[in-house]
Protein backbone atom coordinates (compact mmCIF):
# COMPACT_ATOMS: atom_id res chain seq x y z
CA UNK A 1 0.00 0.00 0.00
CA UNK A 2 1.18 3.54 -1.04
CA UNK A 3 1.35 5.19 2.56
CA UNK A 4 3.39 8.54 3.32
CA UNK A 5 5.45 10.30 0.55
CA UNK A 6 8.37 8.45 0.25
CA UNK A 7 6.43 5.10 -1.01
CA UNK A 8 4.73 6.60 -4.01
CA UNK A 9 7.87 8.92 -4.73
CA UNK A 10 9.79 5.23 -4.97
CA UNK A 11 7.17 3.97 -6.95
CA UNK A 12 6.75 6.75 -9.57
CA UNK A 13 10.73 6.90 -9.86
CA UNK A 14 10.90 2.87 -10.56
CA UNK A 15 8.46 3.80 -13.21
CA UNK A 16 10.16 6.62 -14.84
CA UNK A 17 12.64 4.58 -16.73
CA UNK A 18 12.00 3.55 -19.72
CA UNK A 19 13.44 -0.40 -19.35
CA UNK A 20 11.60 -0.69 -16.33
CA UNK A 21 8.50 0.44 -18.06
CA UNK A 22 9.16 -2.03 -20.89
CA UNK A 23 9.79 -4.99 -18.47
CA UNK A 24 6.85 -3.91 -16.29
CA UNK A 25 5.38 -3.80 -19.80
CA UNK A 26 6.65 -7.64 -20.32
CA UNK A 27 5.12 -8.64 -16.81
CA UNK A 28 1.89 -7.60 -17.94
CA UNK A 29 1.11 -10.67 -19.65
CA UNK A 30 0.53 -12.43 -16.29
CA UNK A 31 3.64 -15.01 -16.20
CA UNK A 32 6.66 -15.21 -14.66
CA UNK A 33 9.49 -14.75 -16.52
CA UNK A 34 13.24 -14.96 -15.70
CA UNK A 35 15.70 -12.46 -16.29
CA UNK A 36 17.11 -14.07 -19.16
CA UNK A 37 13.34 -14.07 -20.55
CA UNK A 38 13.10 -10.21 -19.57
CA UNK A 39 16.48 -9.17 -21.32
CA UNK A 40 15.66 -11.53 -24.60
CA UNK A 41 16.04 -8.54 -27.42
CA UNK A 42 17.19 -5.77 -25.15
CA UNK A 43 20.15 -3.96 -26.13
CA UNK A 44 21.71 -4.07 -22.09
CA UNK A 45 23.40 -6.97 -20.47
CA UNK A 46 21.93 -9.66 -18.13
CA UNK A 47 23.30 -8.18 -15.02
CA UNK A 48 21.56 -4.50 -15.95
CA UNK A 49 18.02 -5.75 -16.29
CA UNK A 50 18.96 -7.80 -13.00
CA UNK A 51 19.56 -4.21 -11.65
CA UNK A 52 16.22 -2.53 -12.87
CA UNK A 53 14.48 -5.58 -11.74
CA UNK A 54 15.88 -4.71 -8.06
CA UNK A 55 14.51 -0.97 -8.46
CA UNK A 56 11.14 -2.65 -9.63
CA UNK A 57 11.52 -4.77 -6.62
CA UNK A 58 12.07 -2.62 -3.67
CA UNK A 59 9.48 0.01 -5.42
CA UNK A 60 7.32 -2.98 -4.54
CA UNK A 61 6.16 -3.22 -8.49
CA UNK A 62 7.30 -7.01 -8.65
CA UNK A 63 8.11 -10.36 -6.77
CA UNK A 64 10.83 -12.21 -7.19
CA UNK A 65 10.34 -16.32 -6.57
CA UNK A 66 12.97 -18.87 -6.91
CA UNK A 67 12.22 -22.20 -9.05
CA UNK A 68 15.51 -24.54 -8.78
CA UNK A 69 18.52 -22.18 -9.91
CA UNK A 70 16.55 -19.63 -10.94
CA UNK A 71 14.76 -16.39 -10.21
CA UNK A 72 11.39 -15.50 -11.71
CA UNK A 73 9.72 -12.20 -11.67
CA UNK A 74 6.18 -11.28 -11.83
CA UNK A 75 4.01 -8.27 -11.91
CA UNK A 76 2.28 -7.13 -8.34
CA UNK A 77 -0.62 -5.77 -10.52
CA UNK A 78 -1.91 -4.16 -6.96
CA UNK A 79 0.53 -1.83 -6.89
CA UNK A 80 -0.21 -0.89 -10.44
CA UNK A 81 -3.79 -0.19 -9.03
CA UNK A 82 -2.48 1.44 -6.57
CA UNK A 83 -0.72 3.89 -8.15
CA UNK A 84 -3.36 4.71 -10.55
CA UNK A 85 -6.06 5.10 -7.35
CA UNK A 86 -3.35 7.50 -6.01
CA UNK A 87 -2.95 9.61 -8.83
CA UNK A 88 -7.12 9.35 -8.78
CA UNK A 89 -6.73 11.23 -5.63
CA UNK A 90 -4.38 13.74 -6.65
CA UNK A 91 -6.32 15.13 -9.61
CA UNK A 92 -9.59 15.37 -7.62
CA UNK A 93 -7.23 17.27 -5.31
CA UNK A 94 -6.17 19.52 -8.15
CA UNK A 95 -9.65 19.35 -9.67
CA UNK A 96 -10.91 20.51 -6.23
CA UNK A 97 -8.72 23.60 -5.61
CA UNK A 98 -8.92 24.45 -9.56
CA UNK A 99 -12.70 25.03 -8.81
CA UNK A 100 -12.42 26.83 -5.73
CA UNK A 101 -9.81 29.18 -7.97
CA UNK A 102 -12.85 29.48 -10.34
CA UNK A 103 -15.45 30.18 -8.37
CA UNK A 104 -13.12 32.88 -6.66
CA UNK A 105 -12.44 34.63 -9.70
CA UNK A 106 -15.59 34.75 -11.34
CA UNK A 107 -16.84 36.10 -7.57
CA UNK A 108 -14.56 39.20 -8.10
CA UNK A 109 -15.73 42.60 -9.70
Amino acid sequence: MLRGEEAPARLFAALGDATRLGLIGRLSEGSERSIVQLGQDLPISRQAVAKHLDVLLDAGLVRRTRQGREMLFALRPEMVTEARDWLTEVENQWEGALGRLKTFVESQP
